[in-house]
């Protein structure tokens, strides 16, 4: 979530986070700034994507992730959405992190993400279906 003084304002184009729930689908941003040395690594194991790792986000409830890099006043970030369909977040996010190829997989990715710099979780102000 953002960290600036600005509150949540709820709506008929932003659900509360029970109407979200009560949807069954919750859709989460992320960002984070690409180290410029490994942009092309980046690219590369993403054009290929590991088929272990796309079956655990599978198993993980994970449905229509994108990812796109973009340029903003000199610096690469990475910003991605996905939508998760399960009932546990938590236990299938605990999956995920305990499955040995995802392990393998964010080892391999670490060296893209620029040290200090984690944006995180973004706050949604907007939906539209």
């Amino acid at each position: 979530m953002t960290s600036n003084a600005a509150k949540p304002v709820y709506g008929t184009t932003n659900p509360t986070p029970g109407q979200v729930e009560a949807s069954g689908v919750k859709r989460m941003g992320s960002v984070f700034a690409l180290d410029p040395e490994h942009e092309q690594l980046y690219r590369d194991l993403h054009a290929n994507a590991w088929p272990g790792i796309v079956e655990q986000l599978h198993k993980s409830n994970i449905r229509n992730f994108s990812i796109f890099i973009t340029e903003l006043a000199g610096r690469k970030y990475v910003v991605s959405y996905y939508e998760y369909i399960g009932s546990d977040f938590e236990a299938d996010q605990q999956a995920m992190a305990e499955d040995p190829e995802t392990h393998r997989w964010w080892q391999a990715l670490g060296p893209c993400e620029m040290p200090g710099i984690d944006c995180g979780e973004m706050d949604p102000v907007f939906l539209m279906e």
